[in-house]
């Protein structure tokens, strides 16, 4: 009998020992109010072009101990906003984004590399007017910490990757209109 409990105690030690490192990631939900994914571009060499996407919904899963993680994240290209109403159905035309025939874009990691406990890449697939692309994110800010007014566990980044219009069948005026793209994206999500 006595063999017995200490087989279960060792393994009920073992268990609690296992469990942390066996520990599922996360998952936070895209904050649609600091979610801004925005593009840049030179625009025929006399200034960079800003503008943004005011709608993304999505996942991000984060394991700071097992240093995993995934992102999954959709943009409504219908939510473009350049600053200007007529420039807006310009970029939403045919030519650029077609966003009567492709509403969205997505983003899929498969691969987050780490440095010590924070990502510092993503790599996935970027899908744009029905075109996937491997890229990668580069991570310039990272923080997963309690959100100090939402009071849930949240974790924020800024990325950025460089793409060309060409490759997303988007090359309308190229080269005059810069053919590579900037994207950046500032992502704040909240533990679901």
């Amino acid at each position: 009998m006595k063999i017995i409990s200490r087989v279960i105690v060792s393994l009920a030690l073992s268990s609690a020992v296992i469990s942390p490192v066996l520990a599922a990631p996360a998952t936070y939900g895209i904050e649609p109010n600091h979610t801004f994914p925005r593009f840049s571009y030179s625009h025929l060499g006399f200034s960079t072009q800003q503008s943004r996407f005011d709608k993304t919904t999505g996942t991000v899963a984060f394991d700071k101990e097992g240093k995993t993680g995934s992102v999954d994240i959709t943009i409504d290209t219908r939510s473009v906003n350049t600053g200007s109403a007529l420039f807006n159905q310009h970029i939403q035309a045919e030519d650029f984004l077609d966003t009567a025939k492709y509403p969205a874009v997505t983003f899929k990691s498969s691969k987050v590399v780490f440095e010590g406990d924070k990502p510092v890449s993503i790599e996935g697939d970027l899908t744009m007017k029905g075109v996937t692309k491997r890229v990668t994110l580069t991570v310039t800010r990272f923080l997963a910490a309690p959100h100090p007014i939402q009071k849930k566990d949240t974790v924020g980044a800024d990325a950025y990757t460089i793409v060309k219009r060409t490759d997303f069948n988007m090359g309308k005026y190229a080269p005059a209109v810069s053919d590579e793209v900037r994207i950046d994206i500032a992502i704040e999500a909240l533990k679901q």
